[in-house]
């Protein structure tokens, strides 16, 4: 007898911004699946965008795709409803999440998800390609938890691979990839890598007052946390936390100061 195949999620948000009377507008969208985006009141002339996964979760199988543009003269700024959830995948399978950023000239796009969770037993493959015309500006943050540590969750099999893609007229500006194997919580115990810490965020800004942001970021770092100009307008972070909260009481100031203090409301519920 043939085993029935499980039912797998799957979703897709399009969306496209442009300039409009009152600041930036839809220009397009499609969504289709357990994905979908809603729309909050504007506050400053950008777009908010909320994405809202209606399955839970992500697990093996699972199929989730964001494809994000902002045309010329337009700021898109897009966050999560809440944080996502990896859970336990079934053998042979892995959840899937590709995003696609496209920024033109004159534009500027905040991707801004909340934390990324991954519970024991996840098999998770992320995938992030932001395409920059010249003159266009990005702000990304990435943050992850491994393991809720208010619930005692220790993580002993993980299979989570990230790649962050950055690409300047088609030339390739940052690229950042992550592969976190087997016994996390052992791996991560390692002085060398990341010393018992329970959460970690990366952040890009690539903009051309990049430089402007350096000394008071690295002001804000615990000593878990660092800043580096990467080029004239390139500016990376990386920050390690023991868990989630002591990620955000840091996290918050940064993405604040970055946002001219217009982050997403969904952040601070």
């Amino acid at each position: 007898m043939t085993a029935c195949a499980q039912p797998r999620a799957q979703g897709l948000v399009r969306l496209s911004a442009k300039p409009g009377l009152h600041g930036t507008a839809i220009a397009g969208l499609r969504q289709s699946g357990a994905f979908k985006a809603l729309f909050p009141r504007p506050r400053d002339g950008a777009l908010d965008a909320i994405l809202v996964n209606t399955a839970g979760g992500i697990t093996g199988g699972d199929r989730f795709e964001a494809d994000l543009q902002a045309q010329p003269g337009s700021h898109l700024r897009v966050t999560t409803q809440a944080a996502e959830r990896a859970y336990r995948a079934q053998p042979g399978e892995r959840g899937r999440v590709t995003n696609r950023l496209n920024v033109a000239a004159g534009a500027r796009l905040d991707w801004l998800p909340q934390e990324t969770i991954l519970f024991d037993g996840a098999a998770l493959d992320r995938r992030l390609v932001a395409d920059l015309a010249p003159g266009a500006r990005l702000l990304l943050v990435e943050p992850l938890v491994f393991g809720r540590a208010a619930m005692g969750e220790v993580l002993h099999a993980v299979s989570f691979r990230d790649r962050i893609e950055i690409r300047r007229a088609g030339v390739p500006l940052y690229l950042d990839a992550l592969r976190l194997e087997g016994d996390l919580a052992a791996h991560l115990a390692r002085p060398a890598v990341a010393f018992g810490a329970g959460a970690m965020a990366s952040l890009i800004l690539v903009a051309p007052e990049a430089e402007a942001h350096l000394a008071p970021l690295r002001a804000l770092m615990p000593a878990t946390g660092g800043v580096s100009l990467i080029g004239a307008d390139l500016l990376a972070l990386r920050l390690l936390a023991p868990d989630s909260f002591a990620l955000r009481r840091v996290l918050v100031p940064v993405l604040g100061r970055l946002t001219d203090d217009a982050l997403p409301r969904s952040w601070m519920t």
